[in-house]
C-alpha cells in the first residue's frame, strides 16, 4: 500500500530510528511491500527515486528499501568509510521535491546489513551507490541532507520531475 511520504519539517524526520528485533521480521516483510509501493508511485509521479528509508513513512525502523534494477531491503543496517575521500553532489530527497542541496558525500562505503531471511550481507558501494546508501542512512538517525549543506547557498530549486540543469 503506498504510505504518504512525511515532507520537510514533520518532526518526525528528525528521530533516530531504532534497530528492527528478529521477531518483529513479519512486520517488516509487510512494510517492505509498503516502501515499495511508495517508491513507484514516486516515480510515477516525479520520474525518480531509487530508495527510501522507513521513517520517511513514519516507521522509526532501521529500515531502508532500494528498487533498482533488484529490490535490496537492508535492515539494521551499518554503515563505514574505507577511506576519507569526499566529493560533492546535488543530493535530492522524496521528503522535498523539487529542492538539491549540495553536500559532500564519501566517495566509497561499506553496508553491512541483514536481508529478509535474517542473514548478513555486505555490499561495497562507491560513487552514486555509496551516496544514495548515505542518504538513505541518515534518514534512520534523523538527518536530512539539508542539514549537511555545504554552505547557504547550497540549495536549488527545480521543478519536481523535471531534470534540472545538468542532469539527464
Amino acid at each position: 500500500m503506498e504510505r504518504r511520504i512525511l515532507l520537510l519539517g514533520d518532526e518526525n524526520l528528525y528521530d533516530v530510528s531504532r534497530e528492527v528485533r528478529r521477531e518483529e521480521l513479519p512486520e517488516i516483510l509487510r512494510l517492505r511491500e509498503d516502501l515499495k509501493d511508495t517508491v513507484l508511485a514516486y516515480r510515477a509521479k516525479y520520474g525518480v527515486g531509487r530508495a527510501i528509508a522507513a521513517p520517511q513513512i513514519g516507521v522509526k525502523k532501521r529500515v531502508i528499501f532500494r528498487l533498482l534494477d533488484t529490490e535490496t531491503l537492508f535492515i539494521n543496517p551499518v554503515l563505514e568509510f574505507p577511506d576519507e575521500e569526499l566529493y560533492e553532489v546535488m543530493d535530492d530527497c522524496m521528503s522535498f521535491p523539487g529542492l538539491l542541496v549540495k553536500v559532500l558525500r564519501h566517495r566509497r562505503a561499506v553496508i553491512r546489513y541483514k536481508d529478509e531471511d535474517w542473514n548478513d550481507r555486505e555490499l561495497h558501494l562507491e560513487g552514486d551507490m555509496s551516496e544514495l546508501l548515505q542518504h538513505e542512512y541518515d534518514h534512520l538517525d534523523g538527518i536530512l541532507a539539508v542539514m549537511r549543506a555545504m554552505d547557504d547557498k547550497s540549495y536549488v530549486m527545480k521543478w519536481p520531475g523535471v531534470p534540472a540543469e545538468g542532469e539527464n
